[in-house]
This record gives C-alpha cells, structure tokens and sequence, in this order.
C-alpha cells in the first residue's frame, strides 16, 4: 500500500494557527490543523482559512506552517528543552 503522502505530491503538513478570542480581542489563542496537503501552494490550508475567515468570529493573527519530508518516517527525538521567548 502506498503512503497518501506519495500521491500526488501531497505531504503532511501541519499548520499552528493564532487567532484573537472573540470575546476578548486583546486574548490570543491557539488552534492547530494538520492534513494532507500540496507544497508549496497548500490549497487546503488556503481553503480552510477561507473558511474560518468567513464564518468564524475569531480574527486570524498569525499562521505557521510545517511539512513532513517527503516519504518521512516517523521517529521519536528527546527533547531537552523547548520554549519560545515573545
């Protein structure tokens, strides 16, 4: 059986997804999505932000975006530490 992410072209792609709460605007919030998808167009992801433009009331803030290599396996990694400094 061949894997979807060899068809095609299309490569798992994960997306990390930062929106202000509709509540409180101020708020940030954080949503991620993952699914196949074609690089570098992403036309799914494209379609699902669409989507979450018009009928969602959370104001998109920013969007990151990561991809498996092609045909990757996958593997577990120890991490030490991670952390993000703003």
């Amino acid at each position: 059986m061949t894997p979807r992410c060899t068809i095609g072209g299309y490569r798992l792609t994960t997306a990390e997804i930062v929106y202000h709460l509709p509540d409180h605007p101020d708020l940030l919030q954080t949503f991620v999505w993952q699914d196949y998808d074609l690089i570098p167009k992403l036309p799914v992801l494209t379609h699902f932000l669409d989507f979450w433009r018009h009928n969602i009331d959370g104001a998109l803030h920013s969007v990151r975006v990561c991809t498996a290599p092609d045909g990757a396996a996958g593997g577990y990694r120890n991490v030490v530490w991670e952390g993000r400094l703003h």
